[in-house]
């Protein structure tokens, strides 16, 4: 997996992860799963950032999830 791939993964369970921590929040439960997601997403996010060479600009990321889904498509 390229680090492309990488960051847009871990940027999509990040934001997955949002509903289910407020949901936890929410109902008095401790937010364990949503946090192992957000642990494994910022992972996968740091890897892409050091695998890349001279790393990502924010501008850059619109495009790079474009590119990541005409892949995969």
């Amino acid at each position: 997996m390229d680090a492309d791939t990488t960051l847009v993964v871990g940027m999509v369970l990040a934001v997955l992860a949002i509903p289910a921590m407020v949901s936890a929040f929410s109902e008095n439960r401790a937010p364990r799963a949503a946090a192992v997601v957000v642990i494994v997403a910022g992972g996968l996010m740091v890897y892409a950032i050091q695998k890349k060479e001279g790393g990502y600009r924010l501008s850059d990321l619109p495009n790079i999830v474009y590119h990541v889904i005409g892949d995969l498509i």
